[in-house]
């Protein structure tokens, strides 16, 4: 086996040779003559994902397997499904969805908890072609309906309610409110009903999930293209408007089967776990995806790291599954760690099984890696990604050649990705000299071709400010020994619990209070969530109010229009706020404060006392 270096330097020097012999991985119904033309991989190959996920292990003998075990905490319950049984309930949802009028290219939007259905759902809609897009079960009414007019689905899949441990979230009303809110109007909704809350169904609207599949018959596989779009993913942007992250279906397919072996060096017929969310892209590439494409068994787990029932909840479903490979956030295990400091409830299992922990979403603290390292006496693998990538951009791909680790680094880049750290005239910088962590063109397979419906946005987001580059939006160095450090973004989205929010969206909600004159929302460090957004807002002249009970109201607002998991809950009432003499709000100064990072203040400052009281008001948090 070529180690490390030589697997990188292929990559980077013979890409279509590299990517080609990937390809031979997957299962092709037309194989690709050519690995990449025009930015595009695979351009003339035809397949199907889902077949590659699922009916190509049936028909290899893997068909007893499981594929799929849903572990509820919140419920009760643990159900698995062999490779043949989730191949016949995707076939059936497939063909529900089908008899619904839905054809290769239509959208649909998948609104659930975390339910064998959603994923079951997401791989239907590969069956047929159609599109995907996933919204978080923990967003509000509105940010599904911005959602839902953006990806103008033919069909939404949802479910009656969300379990949390200590309450039921019914889903429908939320939907219904959606909706409401919604211009587009997609002609049914198919509704999970489950018994801890049912839903009202809205009669020639909604349809029951369990009677509608049952009726159905079931769909083949359909053929679609290399560069047919399989999903689009919502992540924030530094504005409010829908930032769609378009993945195709060759490339992805191609990308996701070669990184389960090679970075997190899972084997066909082990068992993998991804404690994310189906809602967020570590759901899609690694709950659902990759681990189905390599043939493991994947775990979808219906609870949180502590709560249900206690902080062993992780231990106790390793050992309870035998999982290989458990990838999950640093806040997961900051969690634990603050609830069982001595790892008193992980001494409660068998955990002589697992082999890997990696952990990805935010930055991975020296502190948090040493413990997790200590307690589990296995390599605890730090890895970064991203929304828009799909994949790990930099990783100890512990599949090829594990290489020592650095704590605070997820290690050098991962073959395919040509990292380079510019300045911003576009230059590279030293080794250990920070600036715009970036990817020279082309990005490999799997990573986004575009935004949906917006390829000018993309190119502006990504590719115009150092051309020839993907620009990340994360800030960092490469040190001497070629390893990556990934500082924090570089933009206004800021990292809560490893979920990308925008501060943008976040001002337009606090802005709408009839007292809020202006406002400035950063992220401030929290031990926990690694970062907590914080607004800054000047109230009205003659709004004579207690600021406690302003940031009562704030904090109801935001949960209302955005959802809990924004994790808003400080709104400090300051008397201005620093700004130029051209009236920009330095936010990147305040970035800067709040992150204990040297500051100077700027030239062009139009009240240096503002910026002292924000000063004074961050270092209070």
């Amino acid at each position: 086996m070529a180690g490390y270096d030589e697997a990188y330097r292929r990559s980077i020097d013979e890409p279509e040779r590299f990517w080609a012999e990937a390809a031979l991985g997957i299962a092709w119904d037309m194989a690709p003559s050519v690995a990449t033309r025009d930015g595009r991989w695979f351009p003339d190959g035809r397949l199907n994902t889902c077949y590659n996920a699922l009916d190509r292990h049936v028909e290899s003998g893997r068909g007893e397997q499981p594929a799929l075990i849903h572990d509820s905490p919140v419920t009760g319950t643990i159900d698995s499904y062999t490779y043949a049984e989730l191949r016949e309930r995707v076939a059936r949802a497939a063909g529900m969805l089908r008899a619904l009028g839905v054809e290769t290219g239509d959208t649909v939007v998948i609104y659930m908890p975390m339910v064998p259905e959603a994923v079951i759902a997401m791989l239907a809609c590969a069956r047929l072609g159609a599109v995907h897009s996933v919204v978080f079960g923990g967003f509000a009414a509105r940010e599904l309906a911005v959602r839902i007019d953006h990806a103008r689905p033919k069909v939404v899949l949802s479910a009656s309610c969300g379990i949390e441990p200590a309450r039921v979230v019914a889903y429908k009303p939320l939907l219904d409110a959606a909706l409401e809110q919604a211009a587009h109007r997609p002609a049914h909704c198919v509704i999970v009903q489950r018994e801890q809350c049912p839903a009202d169904l809205v009669p020639g609207r909604d349809l029951d999930w369990a009677r509608a599949v049952a009726e159905a018959e079931p769909a083949e596989c359909v053929s679609v293209a290399a560069t047919d779009p399989l999903y689009i993913l919502y992540t924030s942007g530094t504005t409010g408007s829908p930032k769609g992250v378009v993945r195709d279906n060759g490339g992805h397919a191609v990308a996701l089967h070669w990184s389960m072996s090679n970075v997190y060096g899972a084997a066909p017929g082990e068992v993998y776990w991804a404690a994310s969310d189906v809602g967020w892209v570590v759901g899609h590439s690694y709950i659902v995806y990759a681990p189905l494409l390599a043939g493991c068994t994947t775990v979808l787990y219906e609870g949180k790291p502590v709560g249900t029932p206690d902080p062993g909840a992780f231990w106790r479903v390793v050992s309870t599954h035998g999982v290989r490979t458990l990838f999950t956030a640093p806040t997961a295990i900051r969690a634990i760690k603050k609830e069982d400091p001595s790892g008193n409830f992980a001494k409660k299992w068998d955990l002589s099984g697992l082999r890997h922990l990696f952990l990805a979403g935010e930055r991975l603290d020296p502190d948090t890696y040493h413990w997790a390292a200590d307690l589990l006496g296995i390599p605890v693998i730090d890895h970064w990604w991203q929304t828009e990538t799909g994949w790990p951009v930099a990783a100890n791909c512990v599949g090829i050649e594990p290489l020592p680790i650095k704590p605070g680094s997820p290690t050098k880049p991962v073959p395919g990705y040509d990292v380079r750290i510019l300045d911003p005239d576009g230059r590279e910088c030293p080794p250990g000299v920070e600036g715009a962590v970036t990817v020279k063109l082309p990005l490999p397979p799997g990573t986004l071709p575009t935004l949906y419906r917006d390829d000018d946005r993309f190119a502006e987001s990504y590719l115009t400010r150092h051309p020839g580059h993907y620009l990340t939006g994360d800030g960092g160095y490469l040190d001497t020994d070629g390893y990556l450090y990934v500082m924090g973004r570089i933009d206004d989205v800021i990292n809560v619990a490893g979920h990308r929010l925008s501060t943008g969206a976040i001002e337009e909600v606090v802005a709408e209070h009839a007292d809020v004159a202006e406002c400035a929302v950063i992220g401030v460090t929290d031990q926990l969530k690694g970062q907590l957004p914080v607004a800054f807002v000047v109230l009205k002249s003659g709004a004579d109010r207690d600021p406690a009970q302003v940031e009562r109201e704030l904090v109801a607002l935001v949960r209302e229009r955005i959802g809990p998991v924004a994790a808003f809950k400080r709104a400090v009432v300051v008397s201005r706020l620093p700004k130029t003499r051209s009236g920009k709000i330095l936010r990147g100064t305040m970035r800067d404060i709040a992150a204990g990072a040297p500051y100077t203040t700027p030239s062009t400052i139009e009240d240096p006392a503002a910026l002292e009281e924000i000063a004074t008001a961050i270092k209070s948090e």
